[in-house]
C-alpha cells in the first residue's frame, strides 16, 4: 500500500493465525495507514512468516495462498483485512478451504470459481515459502515483526504488536 516512491518502507512479517498480528491490525495499522501511508510518506508491505503452521496442518500457508489468489482479482488488501477481522487464533479450526472461500464472497471477489481453483491448486505456496524463508534468513523469530527501511540508513526493527506511538517514534527516528 502506498506510494512506490515513498522514502520509507515499512515491512510487516506476519502470520494470519497470529493473535498479536490481529491485535496490531485492529489497534495500530489503521493509524499508520492514515497518518503515514495515505500522505505518501511510507510505503507498507506485508510478507508471510508462517510460524504457526504445524505438521499436517498448514493453515497459515493456506490463508496466505488465499490472499494471493485474491490478489489475482485486485483484492489482496481487502482479503488480508478480512482474514485478520475474522481471526480466531492459533491452533483453532477457523482457517479451512471453506472459510477462505466464504471470506472471498464477503469481500466480493469477482470470480469465486477462479478464486477456488487457485486456492485448490496451491499455486502460490512457493511464494509463501519464499517470504517465510526471507523472514528466517534475517533471523526473525516472532510475529508480527516489522522492519523500517530507508535509503542510506540502517534498517530499524520493531518486534511485536506495539502501540502506534512506538511506530511514530521509529518513523521519526529513521526520517531524521
Amino acid at each position: 500500500i502506498g506510494d512506490k516512491k515513498a522514502n520509507i518502507t515499512l515491512i510487516e512479517f506476519g502470520d494470519y493465525q497470529c493473535q498479536y498480528c490481529a491485535k496490531f491490525h485492529r489497534e495500530t495499522r489503521g493509524q499508520l495507514i492514515n497518518n503515514y501511508v495515505a500522505p505518501g510518506e511510507v510505503r507498507y508491505l506485508f510478507k508471510d512468516f508462517v510460524i504457526n503452521d504445524k505438521p499436517g496442518n498448514k493453515a497459515s500457508t493456506l490463508a496466505a495462498v488465499g490472499s494471493y489468489c485474491a490478489a489475482e482479482q485486485g483484492k489482496y488488501w481487502d482479503y488480508h483485512d478480512e482474514l485478520y477481522s475474522n481471526s480466531k487464533g492459533e491452533d483453532t479450526p477457523w482457517i479451512t478451504k471453506e472459510s477462505l472461500k466464504k471470506f472471498a464472497v464477503n469481500i466480493n471477489i469477482p470470480d469465486i470459481v477462479k478464486f477456488s481453483d487457485c486456492l485448490e491448486s496451491q499455486k502460490y505456496s512457493n511464494l509463501v515459502l519464499q517470504n517465510d524463508n526471507l523472514a528466517r534468513s534475517i533471523h526473525l523469530t516472532s510475529t508480527p515483526s516489522f522492519i523500517l527501511v530507508t535509503p542510506g540508513k540502517q534498517p530499524l526493527g520493531i518486534i511485536g504488536a506495539q502501540p502506534y506511538s512506538v511506530f511514530e517514534q521509529a518513523i521519526n527516528q529513521i526520517k531524521s
